[in-house]
């Protein structure tokens, strides 16, 4: 009743929105930053996909190149190297989903077991270091371990045994770049679910512990339910985002597994459009799989409502 009241301002009227705008300026002035960057950097760029229907030339511009319909389209679906290009894109997104996805939540599980502050501020800053290497630092890390003259091959050697280079290794180029990923970002990608893990009430953990629950069953009944909503969140993110398994990660590693091997849509539309000097070509692509993830997770978050939870939005 309180807060009713105090969401009409005591006196039983609803606030006019000049007077929530007085109120709220402070809060609004501090998102404009991050609006206007919103705005440039992945409102504006829409306007370019008018050239996935052209023959675009950089220098006639978008308003004199030719108008090509579908062609760009009927190219891109007539060609061997994009359905390659979208099969290692589903199949590498899958064993990400399925091997990476997973790590965050156990670690954030297994951090929150943690009594010692102190100790536990000591690994989150370890394991959320990694993030802030760039790629080339963090495949340079591991070719350093892994690569042919790497540690674990000079150790083989030592020993005489066979050596085995990973990083070029076509059988093997799914598992290491989930490894990267894994090494890279698990750290950050737990902070999601450390917030969520705090906002569970412990006075259901010590309920549970006076009644006889274990460990074991204290997060089997409490804490995995109060994290399954904010997992089914990011699993809707992570379907929708599944198409985009990272451009620089595979660009730096192309060359040494082939093409065939680590050619996604993104590299492919790099490849075969911007870096030929066919951007209408590229931007078909790009289109199409924006299309497709758009696709992803609005069906992922209409099959989370379907098990009661809220996804992107409520129903």
């Amino acid at each position: 009743m309180s807060a009713a009241r105090s969401e009409r301002g005591g006196t039983g009227r609803s606030l006019t929105w000049r007077t929530r705008l007085r109120r709220d300026r402070s809060l609004l002035l501090m998102t404009v930053p991050a609006v206007v960057l919103l705005l440039v950097f992945n409102y504006a760029p829409l306007f370019g996909l008018v050239t996935a229907f052209q023959y675009y030339d950089p220098l006639d511009g978008v308003r004199n190149s030719e108008w090509a319909g579908l062609a760009q389209f009927q190219q891109l679906f007539n060609d061997p190297l994009f359905w390659g290009a979208l099969k290692n894109t589903l199949w590498l997104s899958f064993v990400q989903l399925v091997l990476f996805f997973p790590v965050p939540i156990v670690l954030a599980l297994l951090l929150n077991t943690v009594l010692s502050e102190r100790l536990r501020n000591f690994i989150q800053s370890v394991v959320y270091l990694p993030h802030f290497f760039s790629w080339v630092l963090a495949i340079t890390i591991f070719q350093q371990m892994l690569g042919g003259a790497g540690v674990l091959n000079h150790f083989l050697r030592q020993h005489d045994m066979q050596p085995w280079d990973i990083t070029t290794n076509p059988h093997t180029f799914a598992l290491l770049i989930t490894s990267q990923a894994v090494w890279k970002e698990a750290g950050w990608g737990i902070i999601v679910f450390l917030a969520a893990l705090a906002a569970i009430n412990t006075d259901l953990y010590e309920a549970a512990a006076a009644d006889g629950a274990g460990r074991w069953r204290r997060m089997w009944h409490i804490t995995l339910p109060g994290l399954r909503g904010v997992i089914v969140l990011m699993l809707v993110l992570r379907l929708g985002n599944a198409l985009s398994v990272g451009f620089e990660q595979f660009l730096i590693q192309r060359e040494a597994v082939g093409h065939e091997t680590a050619d996604v849509l993104d590299t492919f539309s790099f490849y075969y459009g911007i870096a030929n000097g066919n951007y209408s070509f590229g931007a078909a692509a790009g289109l199409f799989k924006s299309v497709i993830s758009l696709l992803l997770i609005w069906g992922a978050n209409k099959l989370a409502h379907v098990f009661g939870e809220d996804g992107l939005y409520r129903k």
